[in-house]
C-alpha cells in the first residue's frame, strides 16, 4: 500500500498515461522524479482530493495551478518533493486549468474505477538507476480568461464540405459546452450545416443537390472533430469510443491535444487551419 485516500474530490482517476487528458502534464511530473514515461498517475478534477501516505515516498504536481498543501504547508508545482508516513495532501480548487497531475515515485497502479473515500493506492518500486534530468520543459496552466488555440487538419471526410464550412469552422470563435467530459470537447456557437446542404456544381454551371454518403462506423483516434447532426463540432478525447458514426472533418494536431483537456467550460476555443 502507498497511499489511503481521505476524499477523492469531484472525480479523481489513477490512469496510465495514454488515458489522460493532458498527457505532456504526467509526463512531466513522472520525468521529475526519475519514474518511466509509461508511469501511471493521478488525474485530479478542480481539487479536493485528500490524501494519506502510508508509505515514504516522492511526489511531484502539474497541470492545473491552485494551493496543494502537504501537512498544511504550501507545495510547489513542477517539483520534487519527499513526503514521510503520515502525510497528508490537500488540493484546492483549481483556479488556472481544470485537471491536476499527481506523480509518485514508482508510479501509481491504474484503476478501473474513479478514486473512493477509504479506498487504496499502490505506488510501484522505484527505479534506483533512473535519475531525474535537472533540466525540464515546465508547462503553465491555462488561464482560463484566455483562448485555447488549437491547430487542425482537414480529415477524411473533409472533402463532404463545401470551403464555406471549413472556413467557417476555422475561423469563427467556438465556446466549450458544459456538457464537455473525457470522451469529448463538446463546442457550441454558431453551428455547421451538415454535409450536403450547400450543394455542388453541375457540368454546366448550375447547382445541383450534393449526395450524402449514409452514416458508416469508423475507427476513431483522439483528436478527431466530429461533426453530428447538430451542427456543434465534438473534439474526440482521450475515453472516447472506438468508433463512431458522425463525419470526422478535420483533426487537432497531436501537440494542441492536451490543452483541450485543461480547458474549462464556457472558454473561447479557436481551432485554426
Amino acid at each position: 500500500m502507498g497511499a489511503v485516500v481521505v476524499d477523492p474530490g469531484p472525480s479523481t482517476l489513477a490512469l496510465a498515461r495514454d488515458q489522460v487528458l493532458d498527457r505532456a502534464s504526467l509526463h512531466l511530473a513522472n520525468a521529475l522524479l526519475g519514474n518511466p514515461d509509461s508511469a501511471g498517475g493521478l488525474e485530479i478534477l478542480l481539487g479536493g482530493l485528500r490524501l494519506r501516505f502510508v508509505t515514504a515516498s516522492a511526489l511531484a504536481i502539474t497541470g492545473a495551478e491552485g494551493v496543494v498543501k502537504l501537512n498544511g504547508s504550501e507545495l510547489p508545482f513542477n517539483k520534487a518533493v519527499r513526503v514521510s508516513p503520515g502525510a497528508v495532501l490537500e488540493f484546492g480548487p483549481a483556479l488556472f486549468g481544470i485537471r491536476y497531475y499527481l506523480a509518485v515515485q514508482g508510479g501509481i497502479e491504474p484503476q478501473a474505477e474513479p478514486l473512493r473515500a477509504g479506498g487504496t493506492l499502490t505506488f510501484g518500486r522505484p527505479h534506483a538507476h533512473n535519475i531525474p534530468a535537472e533540466n525540464h520543459a515546465l508547462r503553465r496552466a491555462l488561464d482560463p480568461e484566455r483562448p485555447v488555440v488549437a491547430r487542425v487538419e482537414r480529415g477524411p471526410q473533409a472533402q463532404n464540405y463545401d470551403a464555406g464550412t471549413w472556413l467557417r469552422l476555422t475561423s469563427e470563435p467556438w465556446i466549450l459546452s458544459p456538457e464537455s467530459d473525457r470522451v469529448g470537447a463538446r463546442l457550441v456557437g454558431r453551428p455547421l450545416e451538415p454535409a450536403g446542404v450547400a450543394g455542388a456544381a453541375g457540368l454546366a454551371g448550375a447547382t445541383v443537390p450534393a449526395t450524402t454518403p449514409a452514416p458508416q462506423s469508423q475507427p476513431l483516434l483522439s483528436g478527431s472533430v466530429l461533426l453530428p447532426p447538430s451542427g456543434f463540432p465534438v473534439i474526440a478525447l482521450a475515453g472516447h469510443p472506438p468508433t463512431s458514426k458522425s463525419p470526422v472533418i478535420a483533426v487537432v494536431r497531436d501537440e494542441d491535444l492536451d490543452l483541450l483537456g485543461q480547458a474549462r467550460p464556457g472558454q473561447m476555443v479557436h481551432l485554426l487551419g
